[in-house]
């Protein structure tokens, strides 16, 4: 018999603050933001509210914590040996927060505004720390370090934003991207040619382009810019 005054299905252990971020990336992971609130947390977890208050604070703490969780294991691997160039560090930085976000699509709204709202803060500070130092290797001057490194990072979190689905900023039916590019193809043939030769000239690239590697372009180019301010 249970003692009388327990709780069917509460944990007896205490909760990790661990735990309770795991269980809130699982929850953004299956339904963006609006799927991470405070009763779905404490069903998830079999617990009360007042542990999940405890340990990580309120609900927008709560999701500064789980994205510095996710940036920090996208990062955790460190400069690679494998990166031999400066340019081949910022490569790498780039591509793991991009295939975060590929993971976790919430985490682009998060990461712009982690860098907007929290300029001192850890994830805002790791992403500019690692890209910066790699400035610094390109021979950048150092008068330039600050532009440099916010040129690259905005660039980086744009990109990333722009390829992700960004929560709350389109509809519940997200159209299929092979779908998607060949209507938008063919509305850019459907143009004026002589009003918009450009459109016209590229309207056949778009639905061969890939997402990873046009955003490697866009990296090199950024990369190419900087090495002429030395």
């Amino acid at each position: 018999m249970a003692p009388r005054n327990s709780r069917p299905g509460r944990r007896n252990q205490v909760l990790s603050r661990e735990q309770i971020i795991a269980t809130a990336i699982e929850l953004l992971d299956a339904g963006g933001e609006g799927a991470l609130t405070v009763r779905a947390l404490t069903e998830r977890l079999a617990t009360g509210s007042g542990a999940v208050y405890y340990q990580v604070g309120t609900r927008d703490e709560l999701l500064d914590a789980v994205t510095e969780a996710v940036v920090t294991a996208a990062l955790a691997a460190g400069p690679s040996r494998g990166a031999a160039t400066p340019g081949d560090e910022i490569r790498l930085v780039a591509l793991a927060l991009f295939d975060a976000v590929a993971e976790h699509p919430w985490l682009a709204t998060r990461l712009l505004l982690q860098v907007v709202r929290n300029p001192v803060g850890p994830v805002t500070v790791a992403i500019f720390e690692r890209i910066g130092r790699q400035v610094g290797a390109l021979g950048v001057p150092r008068s330039s370090w600050f532009d440099a490194a916010s040129t690259l990072v905005h660039y980086i979190l744009g990109a990333i934003s722009q390829n992700a689905r960004i929560d709350g900023d389109v509809s519940d039916v997200e159209p299929d991207r092979e779908e998607f590019f060949d209507a938008t193809a063919t509305a850019w043939q459907g143009l004026d040619p002589e009003a918009y030769p450009f459109m016209h000239a590229i309207a056949g690239q778009i639905s061969r382009h890939d997402d990873r590697e046009q955003f490697l372009t866009g990296i090199a180019v950024v990369l190419d810019g900087l090495t002429r301010l030395g």
